[in-house]
Order: structure tokens, then sequence, then C-alpha cells
């Protein structure tokens, strides 16, 4: 069945997914998986490529076609990175200095109320 008709699956790798990752390094003839946390390709549930977000390393099966799986892993590496940045920056500058401020104020210092009573 050609790429093109199966089912790709871009996920990130988990502790039950080191078996197939050893099998994978060695039709890659890699000496070990890449480096964790990494992000995996599959095509019709098994597993074709890996690819490292520690250090951009890869291991993918030799015998099959998997130029176009490592571009995908890329692209979607440096999309969650390209939004992780675009959150972390978000969230900074939000919140003006002087909101900050009164949110870190004493809680007895913002309640307080001046009541008058005529009399």
């Amino acid at each position: 069945m050609s790429t093109l008709a199966a089912s790709i699956t871009i996920r990130p790798a988990y502790a039950d997914d080191e078996l197939a990752l050893g099998r994978l390094a060695a039709l890659d003839s890699a000496a070990a998986p890449p480096p964790a946390p990494r992000v995996l390709a599959e095509v019709d549930g098994e597993l074709r490529a890996a690819l490292s977000l520690h250090d951009g390393s890869v291991i993918a099966d030799s015998f099959s076609a998997t130029a176009d799986l490592v571009a995908l892993l890329r692209a979607h590496a440096a999309a969650g990175a390209a939004a992780l940045l675009r959150g972390r920056r978000g969230r900074r500058s939000r919140r003006p200095a002087a909101a900050g401020a009164a949110a870190r104020a004493p809680r007895r210092a913002r309640r307080q109320r001046v009541v008058h009573r005529g009399g």
C-alpha cells in the first residue's frame, strides 16, 4: 500500500515505545534510538520514523520510503516549538504591570471600604 493512501500518525513517544524504537534503530543501523523527548511517525500503526526534539537526530525504517515522513516530523516539531514560544510570550505581555501590582497587594488593603453614615 502506498503512503498516499495509508494512515499516517504523528505523535509523541511514550515509555512503552522503547522496544519499537530499539527495533527501528536496528533497521537504521543506529547504535541507539535518539534521545528523548521524541516525536514518532507511524504508517498504518507501524513505527517508521522518530525525531528527537532534544537534538534533531532521526532514525527511520531504511526498507521504506521515509523521507516525506521525516519532513513531516520536522515540520511538526517546528510548529510545536513556534506555538510554545508564542504562548510563552503571550502570557507575559497580557497583564499590564499595574494589574500585576494590584493583584499582589495585601488582601486587607484591597477590601478596605469607606462607609459614610449620615447622622
